[in-house]
């Protein structure tokens, strides 16, 4: 064979290597999506201090005009959901299939870690001592008691708990699992609009725009825990094994965690992300026991009773609270923002793994015992802090002042036995958790860009490494250009918000429809 028929056959394969690429790749999202985030980068790396100027402009925006509907848009999605799943169409099976793929324990695990993302241990440590130093404006009163910290457990849990998660897959899992599975329309964010507006948004610009704000959205909300894991990781490096915390350190952090996060987002749901996802659990109920037994035992189990039935009390008033918009814009809002903006790509994982469950399974593991869980781990974590500050103030306020993430965690692993050990084995438990969120993230984005719930590889690896170098960029000029990025997040939440709101009164039709259609 000539050297000319074997140049042409390998450019015949690069050819057909690329065709399959972007066989069934929707190229007006990939584009709209990718190229706005890559001017965001560009504008980054050119000057930091302007993008954060405008960023912090449209977020003052965004957070004013749109800050109580997104309550409001919280609450009733809460709601709705639990009279579904406690209702006749709770029985309803969706998915299409009569039993669930996926056991119990793994299901719960993959759902766990998904949501629960690397925010669930840096800020688990972090948020009640920041609530208990500065008293939110609802509660009042004096910083540094005992009243104060059962009311910063119970403003923590309102961040983390019900309403925070039900947005992120319980009434939009009913419309992405009749819709997709049952009719046969592609797993993507339009999906949700289908039931208003028909095939108009299935096709042409108006889908695109919609399907490329919720994946710009996601890709932010990912690539910020990514940036933002690159720098605490380094941080604990440094403090416990005197390692530099410089750039090339946070760097060899990050392509260890885009390796880990893409290969399992390439061996699918059912290998690498279950895989990934049982074994984070498993080392979190680990470290939850170990301080469960040698930490502040009793702290924590009064804590938890006391700091709940406070949440529970005062539900109401902390999720329509609006007296101090200052207070609200940058805690509430912000993580309401944050959690709204994962809402559409979560819910299409939720759909992907949560086939042959029923409703009631669905809405209640997402809306009431995953939340359960989150608060009693934010009590573990949290509240051990809260325990030792009591105990001696200032260990752990100290570390902590200057809203230093890392430092309040490693503090209060610090005080624990063996707590050297413990410090690092929460390093790890938390790069898990962001590579959990990281190949799930990888899944989601990808079956946007695909329509399917099985996206090729290529499409994978390309979307879970140019997250990673994204991350890997912005933190290259500090810790601004993730921040900026992290603001950014409750910007792109405005436009997805808009998708999820239809979910209030599609998903309950939907249900009806699908008990009639089952006999119930």
């Amino acid at each position: 064979m000539s050297n000319a028929t074997e140049a042409s056959m390998r450019v015949a394969d690069h050819t057909l290597t690329g065709k399959r690429w972007l066989a069934g790749v929707d190229l007006p999202v990939f584009l709209l999506s990718g190229g706005a985030l890559v001017l965001f980068v560009i504008a980054a790396l050119y000057d930091i201090e302007m993008v954060s100027a405008w960023v912090n402009s449209a977020f003052a925006t965004s957070t004013k005009y749109f800050g109580a509907y997104w309550q409001v848009l919280l609450l009733l999605t809460f709601v709705i959901g639990l009279v579904l799943a406690l209702g006749r169409t709770g029985s309803v099976v969706m998915g299409g299939v009569k039993t669930p793929e996926m056991s119990g324990f793994k299901w719960v695990a993959v759902i766990m870690c998904t949501l629960l993302a690397g925010g669930g241990v840096f800020w688990a440590a972090a948020e009640p001592m920041a609530h208990f130093t500065s008293p939110p404006p609802l509660f009042g009163g004096e910083s540094g008691t005992l009243p104060a910290a059962y009311n910063a457990l119970a403003q923590s849990f309102m961040h983390w708990g019900f309403l925070a998660w039900a947005i992120l897959g319980s009434l939009t899992g009913v419309v992405y699992m009749y819709l997709h599975y049952e009719k046969g329309l592609p797993l993507k964010p339009r999906t949700l609009l289908y039931p208003v507006f028909g095939d108009r948004v299935m096709t042409g610009v108006f889908g695109a725009v919609v399907d490329a704000c919720c994946v710009l959205a996601v890709v932010a909300g990912t690539v910020g825990p990514i940036g933002f894991l690159g720098l605490q990781v380094s941080f604990g490096l440094e403090k416990l094994f005197g390692i530099s915390n410089d750039y090339s350190t946070q760097l060899m952090i990050l392509v260890g965690l885009i390796g880990l996060y893409t290969l399992s987002a390439v061996s699918g749901v059912t290998r690498g992300i279950q895989m990934l996802s049982t074994a984070n659990v498993v080392l979190a109920v680990v470290l939850m026991l170990f301080i469960l037994v040698f930490g502040p035992t009793a702290f924590i189990v009064d804590g938890f009773l006391q700091s709940f039935g406070i949440y529970l009390q005062e539900f109401i008033p902390m999720a329509t609270f609006r007296a101090d918009t200052g207070w609200l814009d940058w805690w509430t809002v912000f993580f309401w923002g944050w959690f709204l903006g994962y809402g559409p790509l979560m819910a299409m994982f939720v759909a992907r793994i949560s086939r042959g469950r029923t409703i009631r399974e669905m809405i209640l593991l997402i809306s009431i015992v995953a939340p359960v869980i989150t608060c009693f781990w934010f009590t573990i974590v949290g509240g051990s802090g809260l325990a030792f500050e009591l105990g001696s103030p200032g260990v752990i306020s100290e570390p902590f002042t200057g809203f230093n993430l890392p430092a309040a965690l490693l503090a209060i692993t610090e005080q624990l036995p063996l707590g050297g050990l413990v410090s690092v084995l929460f390093l790890v438990l938390t790069v898990i958790f962001v590579a959990t969120t990281g190949d799930s993230m990888t899944y989601a984005v990808s079956m946007v860009m695909t329509g399917t719930d099985h996206p090729q590889s290529a499409v994978r690896v390309f979307w879970g490494v140019m997250m990673g170098v994204v991350a890997a960029l912005l933190i290259s000029i500090g810790s601004g250009g993730i921040s900026a990025l992290q603001s950014f997040i409750v910007v792109t939440a405005v436009p997805v918000s808009l998708v999820l709101l239809p979910s209030l009164w599609t998903a309950p039709r939907i249900a009806r429809r699908m008990a009639r259609e089952q006999g119930l």
